[in-house]
């Protein structure tokens, strides 16, 4: 586990560990395609806002590749749900699930799967609008994460997983406590488009979070949840290293995959330091 360093105003120092493990459109735009975007800067952004690298960049500049089957760690957070989650039941169980990601399990779902695919789902709108007192952020600092409030013109970009067999109770023990226990969110199934196939939707289960649920924090002036990102680090890294590997995923699935919010954020982040560019010494630490 490496750290990536940024200068912020003043010289001060943001810090954080890389822990790795509205329109909707399909181009046909496949990984190794769209793995050679590199947008110098996202589009619409305002004067002033400063360059960002891909979060490849944060990785040793390392390709992004299509999400495949990843053996599960013996990490903390298997502890916990092996602790916190009762046996599954064999009977009665589903054979085969698709689960849903449009947070971080974009880039480490940190569970066994047999098949993925990304892709987008309709009437649905990713807002950093939720406060984390876990994953990114503390108790008396918490971070921003995204949730899925229903809209109807939106669109919202994905990967969704599919597990089969004994994955599926595995699957499910792990996510109860990574994203429902220590998260706060609630599972709900919905309609998710796969990109080489659009015209073949997948029932898949996802994780949300209502507007009603207690760590809601809502709208807020972009300048503010930048402010709050920059200073709020969790359990699994800086808020700051979360911002940064969503945008870089969304700008990876391509031009149709538009995301206003996340735009705006990102180029209010930017306004705030001198460079999304980590130095090379930066670099060296990962």
């Amino acid at each position: 586990m490496g750290n990536s360093q940024f200068k912020g105003p003043e010289g001060a120092a943001y810090l954080f560990e890389d822990p790795r493990g509205s329109q909707c459109g399909y181009s046909g735009v496949r990984g190794g395609e769209a793995d050679q975007v590199n947008e110098e800067r996202p589009s619409g952004a305002r004067p002033g806002g400063y360059v960002r690298r891909s979060c490849r960049a944060l990785a040793g500049d390392q390709p992004w590749r299509r999400p495949g089957p990843v053996p599960v760690a013996g990490t903390m957070k298997q502890e916990l749900a092996a602790q916190n989650t009762p046996p599954p039941q064999d009977d009665g169980g589903p054979q085969a699930l698709w689960i849903s990601g449009y947070s971080s399990l974009v880039w480490r779902p940190d569970f066994t799967y047999s098949d993925s695919c990304v892709g987008f789902m309709h009437r649905y709108s990713r807002h950093l609008w939720e406060g984390d007192t876990f994953h990114r952020g503390s108790d008396k600092m918490p971070g921003r994460v995204v949730i899925l409030p229903e809209d109807r013109e939106g669109c919202t970009w994905g990967v969704a997983y599919q597990v089969q067999g004994e994955q599926v109770n595995e699957a499910l023990k792990y996510l109860n406590v990574w994203e429902a226990v220590l998260g706060g969110y609630d599972t709900k199934e919905v309609i998710f488009c796969p990109q080489d196939a659009p015209d073949q939707p997948l029932k898949a289960l996802a994780y949300v979070a209502t507007l009603q649920n207690p760590g809601y924090l809502g709208p807020a002036p972009e300048e503010a949840i930048a402010t709050q990102i920059l200073a709020c680090r969790g359990f699994s890294g800086h808020s700051l290293e979360y911002l940064l590997r969503l945008a870089d995923f969304r700008q990876l699935c391509g031009p149709q995959a538009q995301d206003e919010h996340l735009t705006a954020i990102v180029d209010a982040v930017g306004t705030r330091l001198p460079c999304f560019c980590p130095t090379e010494q930066a670099l060296a630490l990962v």
